[in-house]
């Protein structure tokens, strides 16, 4: 079985270029909404869905293991000097168990 598709898409999916055709200089302020071109659908972000976006972004290019302190531990287990400190092991485990309602 075979489908022929005919046609263009529409022009909403065609384009991906800046709202209105203008691009906001690195650093403008964004506290007023930002508007659609006219026509079909409009989509408005306040410059706290900016800044939430872009830190968004931030977040998910960082790190999420502290590299530096897994070597320290590494280190100090490689030599013997790393201490277990089971009463913070267990304080923490019964905070997460009071945390979760149980």
């Amino acid at each position: 079985m075979s489908q022929k598709i005919e046609g263009n898409a529409p022009s909403a999916i065609r384009t991906t270029g800046p709202v209105g055709g203008k691009v906001a200089a690195s650093g403008a302020e964004r506290s007023r909404p930002v508007e659609a071109s006219a026509g079909g659908d409009s989509l408005r972000l306040t410059g706290e869905a900016t800044s939430l976006q872009a830190l968004q972004r931030e977040l998910s290019s960082a790190s999420a293991v502290d590299t530096g302190r897994v070597q320290q531990i590494r280190d100090a287990l490689q030599a013997g000097t790393y201490q277990i400190n089971a009463e913070a092991i267990a304080d923490g485990m019964l905070s997460l168990e009071r945390q979760l309602g149980r």
